[in-house]
């Protein structure tokens, strides 16, 4: 997958303006200036293909990359307190409008954190989304180099009592600095766009193989209600 091929493709900034998904899509999410476009421009090895806004809290649009097989989508951040309650909502309804639109082939959801301070309400309400409507995530804590060797265990031992289910979470430290995280992110998004594909080719094949066993009369057992998928939808640890 050549990253630098990626471009950008269009910006939405109401939902009824959004078509259909056409391709997977992996999309970008968190806080107001904890580093979402600096950490596209990074994996994408570009230096303003997702502009950074000059005023936190003033981008309420989504925005669409191609990257060969899908879109990777820059959610508006959340969060910011000098805005209007209007502006709030306005980004509520955009985001999770979009998390919540069943016409989107929603493949995964990187999460941001700064990693510098504990996450926030919206950010907890944000992951406690994420695992109540059962979407694929991992988490990327931003802005790893700012700290030293024991203020980063101290912040990730905290993380983990902070985090619901943390340890089931893939959790990718990022440093547009040293570039720590950069190769492990890109990585990701290469499987899940090689998993899509494989999909796309055999999803159909594994659709019949399913009917043809549907009609067996022994019940199917039953997954314990734990709030994690058996199919991994917090991404196992593993797949690093």
């Amino acid at each position: 997958m050549n990253f630098s091929k990626a471009e950008f493709l269009t910006s939405f900034g109401k939902l009824s303006q959004m078509p259909p998904s056409d391709r997977g899509e992996i999309c970008f999410s968190g806080r107001s200036n904890v580093g979402k476009s600096t950490l596209i421009n990074k994996l994408l090895n570009r230096k303003s293909i997702a502009r950074v806004s000059s005023v936190p809290g003033k981008t309420v649009t989504i925005n669409f990359f191609t990257l060969d097989n899908i879109y990777l989508v820059d959610l508006p951040g959340y969060g910011y307190a000098k805005v209007s309650k209007g502006e709030k909502r306005g980004w509520s309804n955009l985001i999770g409008g979009y998390l919540e639109d069943d016409r989107r082939d929603l493949e995964l959801v990187i999460q941001l954190i700064d990693m510098r301070h504990a996450p926030s309400r919206d950010d907890l309400q944000m992951i406690n989304f994420l695992i109540e409507r059962e979407l694929p995530f991992i988490i990327v804590f931003t802005k790893a180099d700012k700290l030293n060797k024991r203020e980063r265990e101290e912040r990730m031992a905290a993380f983990a009592e902070e985090i619901p289910y943390f340890e089931d979470i893939t959790c990718v430290p990022f440093s547009a600095v040293t570039l720590e995280g950069v190769e492990q992110l890109r990585g990701i998004i290469e499987e899940v766009s090689e998993d899509y594909a494989d999909f796309l080719e055999n999803g159909a094949l594994l659709d019949d193989a399913e009917e043809d066993t549907s009609d067996t009369s022994e019940e199917p057992a039953q997954q314990e209600n734990t709030g994690i998928d058996a199919a991994g939808y917090l991404i196992p640890k593993n797949r690093k």
